[in-house]
């Protein structure tokens, strides 16, 4: 049998630093894109790594052995790391997401999460600081992680089928071993524990019902995540998509389920609730219902390069304007102006029209790169 050919460039290194502005401001807490949107939310690559080779996010063909991963150099420090987070609250962000690649697999991260908790919002709030991760070192981490300051973790799970999850996650890893760290991650403190499943069509949707019944009941927010188009790497289809609405409608055949009110405006996840009292579900549907309209999300990747949308083809690099002993004033006023004119939508318009899709593929960043 042939081998899947997938051609990925690299737009690691092609993003240019912000020009910083003539004249420089203090920041106010309420910054505002172009399309009024707040800047409320950081999410942090804290690697580029990963242990696991998932299907959807770092297929084997392209992130193969042979694959070249950021130097260590090229990463920012921890010191790097918070002193941008903390232009970035001054700016109006309240919660922080650490991510990856697989971000426990970043020496003594529990380090970071000390440091970004001493952080605090212009009137003197906490940040809500939380973590994405596949689970995979998650038992041996999380009190450490809780002790230095972590608020929550969300967890990837794909399926509760062993053979199912061991294919998508292609590196022979097991349920058991996933489901061992979120215990461990309620023992600790940091929840409620949220759990992403990633459905795709053909491959794991038989595991929606069963995922939904396991943690039916429990502490844990099961959310089922559309298979989105990120990046190049992952083959994405439009027919491998199964709707949160289809996956609505299976659990609450015989499990019912009605809508709940988001907990707050720009929350990624549609809330369900079992009628029974069992807890609730979300749904995240970025291509079947986007809503780019209240993002309030910036990323920051490993090395320093600020993307405005999870689906973007290019990205401003801080790590040049760091290194080369630029104020803070000068940094952050480049910040604001990189947000002020942001008007990414990309979800929404590929939603509205197909005939963006028919174009061609954009040369979108990896999820692996950026985090999700």
């Amino acid at each position: 049998m042939s081998s899947r050919i997938i051609p990925v460039a690299d737009y690691r290194s092609l993003p240019s630093a912000p020009r910083i502005p003539a004249s420089l401001e203090q920041p106010t807490g309420l910054l505002a894109d172009s399309l009024a949107r707040p800047l409320r939310d950081l999410r942090i690559s804290v690697t580029d790594r990963c242990n696991f080779r998932c299907v959807y996010c770092m297929p084997k063909e392209v992130f193969d052995k042979d694959y070249a991963f950021l130097p260590h150099s090229a990463l920012l420090s921890f010191e790097e790391i918070t002193r941008v987070a903390s232009l970035f609250v001054a700016h109006g962000v309240e919660k922080i997401r650490l991510t990856g690649g697989e971000p426990l697999l970043r020496k003594n991260l529990e380090n970071l999460v000390a440091m970004l908790r001493a952080l605090k919002t212009p009137d003197g709030r906490e940040l809500d600081l939380t973590l994405t991760t596949n689970g995979s070192l998650l038992a041996r981490k999380a009190q450490a992680l809780k002790d230095a300051g972590l608020n929550r973790v969300t967890v990837s799970l794909d399926a509760l089928d062993d053979a199912v999850f061991r294919r998508m996650n292609d590196v022979d890893f097991s349920v058991s071993d996933v489901l061992h760290g979120i215990e461990a991650a309620h023992r600790a403190g940091l929840g409620p524990v949220k759990v992403n499943m990633v459905v795709k069509g053909g491959m794991n949707d038989q595991e929606i019902v069963p995922m939904a019944r396991h943690f039916k009941g429990s502490p844990t927010i099961l959310r089922f995540i559309e298979y989105m188009d990120v990046g190049a790497s992952n083959g994405w289809k439009m027919d491998e998509v199964i709707p949160s609405a289809e996956v609505v409608r299976r659990i609450d055949e015989v499990m019912p389920l009605q809508p709940v009110d988001a907990n707050y405006s720009g929350e990624t996840a549609a809330r369900w609730r079992y009628a029974d009292g069992g807890g609730e579900v979300g749904m995240i549907s970025s291509v079947t219902q986007a809503f780019c309209h209240d993002c309030t999300r910036a990323r920051l990747s490993t090395e320093g390069k600020l993307y405005t949308c999870l689906f973007a083809t290019s990205g401003h690099d801080l790590r040049a304007l760091l290194r080369a002993g630029h104020s803070d004033q000068e940094i952050s006023s480049a910040v604001a102006q990189v947000w002020r004119a942001r008007g990414d939508r990309y979800s929404e318009l590929r939603t509205g029209s197909t005939e963006g899709l028919a174009q061609g593929p954009r040369k979108k960043v990896e999820m692996s790169y950026i985090g999700g």
